[in-house]
């Protein structure tokens, strides 16, 4: 009979890759144990990303593989989810990272992207804030269906707690101010209410803070970059040229102050027509894909121009939380496993893109 060895159950790891760390898991340094018993096999691994939906399916593939060796009867594979701070943050220590969603252009869907994104961390595990730091056009209370009015307490007179929905602590300027209102403010007036947005608010316990920034490279944008310890920025953008020519200097700042590009979301790819099913790229085709070769970085996803992402997002609530199991919502939930990986690497990663997706979800 054979006796199975450590270096055997290495051996079968070796040969099988995360798809969101780009690496298998001994090499991305996830085995925290493995114990052979005789004819039993158990291994230990922690991903240091949320990945709820996806641990269990990738514990059972490891552990029937390992079953295929000579000598193994049985093999359990523990997979555990550990998340912990990029950087030590003195500022907001009840935050563990910081993830800015960014984009050069308005009107690319950078606020919906930000909102299935935070959503779609929290139904994979982690605890999850959302900061609306759009102070001039803030719309997640809107996302998070978020009645108008509703206004956050205010702890001890010094912080504000966060208001929450769909599972996900939500704060923004919207829920301080009345929506007839405009914020007619010069920039260090905008600067300092991100600020304090940021410093008092209580957030409560978080693995991941997603921030919807404004659109453009401006004042908001550099405070949040020299301010707070921002663990990485997920691009967003359309295929139009347009798009691509003002998201490319989004890269180019986060750049030039550290902050590592965690990747790029493509939005209004194409559109499928709901009576015939004619495919037409009405924003242009590929821009996405090139913007990422251009600056060494992941295509994360590409999603199609789709009337239910929009009327679900107006409706308050997101895609993610209204159609789960759509071809959609999937995205998103690869998106969220593949961000937190990055940062779980330090911002960098060797993951294979992200497939596109073709099929409108109207």
């Amino acid at each position: 009979m054979s006796v199975v060895t450590r270096q055997a159950v290495e051996a079968v790891l070796r040969q099988y890759t995360d798809p969101h760390l780009g690496q298998d898991p001994l090499s991305a340094g996830c085995v925290r144990g493995i114990d052979i018993r005789g004819e039993q096999v158990e291994v230990r691994l922690e991903l240091g990303y949320a990945a709820e939906l996806f641990r269990q399916g990738w514990a059972q593939l490891l552990g029937n593989a390992i079953e295929r060796l000579d000598g193994v009867v049985r093999a359990d594979v523990q997979v555990d989810c550990v998340i912990a701070a990029h950087k030590t943050q003195e500022r907001l220590p009840e935050v563990k990272n910081i993830i800015a969603v960014a984009s050069g252009k308005g009107g690319v869907g950078k606020s919906t992207t930000a909102a299935n994104l935070a959503l779609a961390l929290a139904r994979e595990g982690a605890r999850v804030g959302m900061l609306d730091a759009d102070i001039y056009g803030p719309s997640q209370g809107i996302m998070f269906g978020i009645p108008e009015g509703t206004r956050p307490q205010v702890r001890e007179q010094k912080c504000f707690v966060p208001l929450e929905a769909h599972g996900v602590q939500v704060m923004s300027m919207a829920f301080l101010t009345d929506d007839r209102t405009p914020m007619v403010w010069r920039g260090p007036m905008v600067s300092g209410a991100l600020l304090q947005l940021i410093n008092q608010t209580a957030w409560n316990d978080l693995d991941y803070l997603v921030v919807d920034m404004p659109p453009g490279t401006g004042d908001i944008q550099l405070t949040l970059a020299q301010k707070v310890p921002v663990a990485g920025a997920v691009i967003v953008t359309t295929p139009q040229d347009l798009a691509l020519l003002d998201a490319k200097k989004g890269v180019e700042m986060f750049r030039k102050v550290n902050i590592p590009i965690l990747g790029v979301v493509e939005n209004m790819a194409v559109h499928i027509c709901s009576h015939c099913g004619h495919a037409e790229h009405l924003f242009g085709e590929g821009g996405g894909e090139r913007l990422a070769e251009q600056f060494d970085v992941e295509l994360l996803a590409s999603l199609p121009l789709s009337m239910a992402i929009r009327s679900q997002a107006d409706a308050g609530c997101p895609t993610v939380i209204a159609d789960p199991q759509s071809q959609v919502a999937m995205i998103y939930q690869q998106v969220a496993r593949t961000v937190g990986a990055r940062i779980a690497q330090g911002g960098q990663g060797t993951a294979q893109a992200m497939p596109n997706i073709s099929v409108a979800e109207d």
